[in-house]
């Protein structure tokens, strides 16, 4: 993260809108950025020059009404904490019914009509006061419980809510955006898991770290280096199947220059044949390889192409160079020259987290990690870890091996209401572990 106490929000950055419990991440690439929330379009210039931190109160700029109903576009006008109260305290509610019984859930309960509430939403710009005449018009809120009140306004907070809050991206942050919006372009990888793989792998200020992901939206790598920190000595080759590597999540950290550099992002089988071949491999490139690194942009969203098999996948040795007079080496090339260094030097850990089978990626992986290092493997699927753990068992080169399984339930936790979330997420994949012998 930058190093500023209270960093201000600058064009280019990557910032988390937070409306109360709904959180996105969005980019704020110019003066034009607008971000979609619901029905809700906002306008993001004045945000620039503003703390992170900041709350902000979604002002309507105009309605458009189309297919989907009314779209708002709002401008964005910097608020102080103060105007933040609760709608209890806004609208001074303090008599309440015993029990619900008597309540029957027959929509008639409301006096106000869909057009009446419309035409409040385009007089008033405050939550509060919309909500204020909802329950001036609702027959049954004076009768239910304190409980059933406080849900009823939660709900409506909910809707007619007109605060944002900007906040920086953090691991936290991001990885639960992920897993909500679509877990499968984070492999299923839940903030637990998230932590456990950091810790097995052992990922601090100092050594060398080697990970091989195929697709985390730059999750996987933004949270090592996050662990490695600024100022530090630790470094990280980060080897992908793809020609352009996922880095939404590791842009989004906004990290230091210099801490940026220490991550060396690199195709798998082209640094393998840095590795093995050294120069002659350099004059022997794959065109297609050379031409999506000089042409395709460094955009965080850009789709990685289905992993496969290192034995089923490999650029061709011998095709010629792209034509064209090149007056330098190319950036992937001097990528694949550094990683290549640190790689004859040697790993202090390694992650594999794969879409594919991972055993033919540690073969070619593993001879490139010290002795008695942490090993750690992520997969979806239990079996295939099943049958990598009997192989790495009967090579003798990995040992105290370990397969586990997370189980992660959150908690509501309110006075007199402290309970399981109804909801939960069953399993977020399976972790094979273990450290590997001289």
């Amino acid at each position: 993260m930058s190093t500023d106490e209270h960093p201000n929000i600058q064009l280019g950055d990557y910032i988390v809108i937070q409306r109360q419990k709904y959180t996105k991440l969005q980019k704020f690439g110019s003066l034009d950025t607008t971000s979609t929330l619901g029905k809700e379009t906002l306008e993001l210039k004045s945000l620039l020059d503003q703390p992170y931190g900041s709350t902000f109160k979604m002002c309507v700029k105009e309605t458009k009404t189309g297919k989907r109903g009314a779209q708002r576009q709002h401008t964005l006008e910097l608020c102080s904490d103060t105007e933040l109260r609760s709608t209890r305290e806004v609208l001074g509610i303090s008599s309440s019914g015993a029990d619900n019984r008597d309540i029957c859930d027959n929509g008639e309960a409301q006096a106000l009509k869909s057009s009446d509430i419309e035409q409040l939403r385009e007089a008033c710009n405050e939550s509060s006061k919309i909500i204020e005449k909802l329950v001036e018009n609702s027959k049954t809120f004076h009768t239910r419980t304190e409980y059933s009140q406080e849900k009823y306004l939660l709900k409506k907070e909910k809707k007619y809510f007109e605060f944002v809050q900007i906040r920086q991206p953090t691991i936290r942050l991001m990885v639960d955006i992920f897993y909500r919006q679509d877990a499968e372009k984070i492999m299923g990888i839940r903030v637990d898991t998230l932590s456990q793989i950091i810790s097995y792998s052992g990922v601090c200020g100092f050594g060398s770290y080697l990970l091989y992901e195929s697709g985390t939206n730059g999750l996987l790598p933004a949270a090592m280096m996050n662990s490695i920190g600024a100022g530090t000595e630790g470094t990280l080759v980060h080897m992908h199947p793809g020609n352009v590597p996922q880095k939404q999540a590791l842009l989004a950290l906004k990290l230091p220059l210099e801490q940026q550099q220490r991550c060396v992002s690199v195709n798998l089988y082209s640094v393998l044949r840095e590795f093995y071949q050294g120069e002659s491999a350099t004059a022997n490139v794959a065109p297609s390889e050379v031409e999506a690194e000089e042409t395709l942009p460094e955009t965080p969203n850009e789709e990685q192409p289905e992993a496969v098999e290192p034995s089923t996948k490999k650029p061709k040795l011998d095709e010629a160079p792209p034509s064209g007079n090149n007056k330098g080496p190319l950036r992937w090339q001097i990528e694949n020259k550094r990683a290549s260094a640190l790689m004859h030097g040697k790993f202090d850990s390694l992650v594999v987290a794969a879409k594919e089978h991972p055993s033919s990626i540690l073969q070619a992986l593993l001879p490139l990690v010290r002795p008695s290092r942490p090993v750690v493997v992520f997969s979806t699927c239990k079996e295939l870890l099943q049958e990598t753990y009997m192989e790495l068992k009967t090579s003798g080169k990995v040992t105290a091996l370990h397969v586990t399984s997370n189980w992660l339930r959150t908690y509501q936790i309110l006075p007199n209401r402290t309970h399981p979330e109804v909801n939960m997420s069953g399993n977020s994949g399976y972790l094979l572990t273990g450290f590997t012998l001289k």
